[in-house]
């Protein structure tokens, strides 16, 4: 949280653009490792076979490969778990 309020200070006052993303790619980083360390990964999707167990299928389009048909095609919002239990379903578009 520190650093996410010493970013927003900084915002708006800044003047240079890349210092600006140099510093949020720097939280990015080190809020990722703080919840990986925790146990909390991302949920794979895009190429895997949809899985209700994992994903929520938001809308179906046409696969624009057969080998397509019936996976991930697209994420619209990721999905996270916690030592294999899930937290959030990723929300997906599955190839028909």
């Amino acid at each position: 949280m520190d650093n996410i309020d010493r970013a927003k200070k900084s915002v708006d006052e800044a003047k240079d653009i890349e210092a600006v993303k140099e510093g949020i790619n720097l939280i990015y980083k080190h809020l990722y490792n703080f919840l990986k360390e925790r146990g909390i990964k991302e949920i794979k999707a895009v190429g895997e076979v949809f899985d209700t167990d994992l994903h929520e299928a938001l809308t179906k389009v046409p696969a624009a490969e057969d080998d397509m048909k019936g996976k991930v095609v697209d994420v619209i919002e990721k999905g996270y778990k916690m030592n294999d239990k899930v937290l959030r379903y990723a929300k997906v578009v599955v190839g028909e």
